[in-house]
């Protein structure tokens, strides 16, 4: 487990249980590391988004402590979210939807420019940035959800099964675009994804969470090139960590029956 006294946010000892008597998370401890990519594997309903929403603030743990010391309590931008649909302005261009942050913070249209293109950019979307959402795929649309979120430059990034919904082909092109973003500048990753597959090759370490009330059951660091390198992918050392986190999961998936 990833020492918390130095981390960007970390669990302790957390229970969540909802109104409706549901205890979502029992005893749940993690910590992130500043600029650490973690991905969160579990059966469905264990409590994988509902970790996502104690640490962005949009809900609160019944038990335990929730600690985010090096980000600014009064500074949104340090944290930005990205949920599995875009949530787009259907109304607005690209351009628009990537000047929100910015806009809200009192950042004009001319100057948040030298920010909002760049990254437009880098997701593939410069010469969409004045197509509205209905005019883009399901993947650019995704693309320009994560720019909206880049754009702040944020401390920490969290990322609710952004890419569930895509083709494996687009589902793996993001995942490129996605860490090369990262490895550009380095900001803390809590991804929650179902796929065994896409943890291994996005994360440095991966948690799996156990059935309901959810809890960390095993946690894997991933052996993985210091840099992007399409070819990990294909390589004896993903397969077997593919295989080891799969074991694991299944084990925890067998726990719900």
């Amino acid at each position: 487990m990833s020492d918390a006294s130095d981390a960007l946010i970390s669990l302790q000892q957390v229970d969540k249980r909802f109104a409706n008597g549901v205890q979502a998370l029992q005893s749940v401890s993690l910590a992130v590391q500043p600029g650490e990519f973690v991905s969160l594997l579990g059966p469905s309903g264990c409590g994988k988004s509902t970790v996502l929403r104690l640490v962005a603030g949009l809900d609160r743990a019944s038990a335990g402590k929730v600690l985010a010391p090096a980000l600014r309590a009064d500074a949104a931008s340090d944290t930005a979210f990205v949920f599995q649909e875009p949530t787009l302005m259907p109304w607005a261009s690209v351009f628009d939807n990537a000047w929100l942050p910015l806009r809200l913070a009192g950042v004009s249209r001319r100057n948040a420019a030298a920010r909002v293109m760049p990254l437009l950019q880098r997701m593939g979307l410069e010469a969409f940035a004045n197509a509205f959402p209905g005019e883009l795929s399901g993947g650019m649309k995704m693309r320009a959800s994560i720019a909206r979120a880049l754009v702040t430059q944020p401390r920490l990034l969290l990322m609710d099964e952004p890419f569930a919904a895509l083709d494996e082909i687009t589902r793996q092109r993001l995942n490129a675009d996605l860490l090369d973003a990262w490895q550009a500048r380095p900001m803390a990753v809590l991804f929650v994804t179902h796929s065994v597959l896409e943890a291994v090759a996005l994360s440095q370490r991966v948690l799996v969470m156990g059935a309901r009330p959810g809890r960390i059951v095993a946690e894997f660091q991933v052996r993985r090139p210091a840099r992007h390198d399409a070819g990990f992918r294909d390589s004896d050392d993903y397969v077997a960590q593919c295989r080891a986190v799969s074991r694991s999961l299944e084990a925890a998936h067998a726990a719900t029956a």
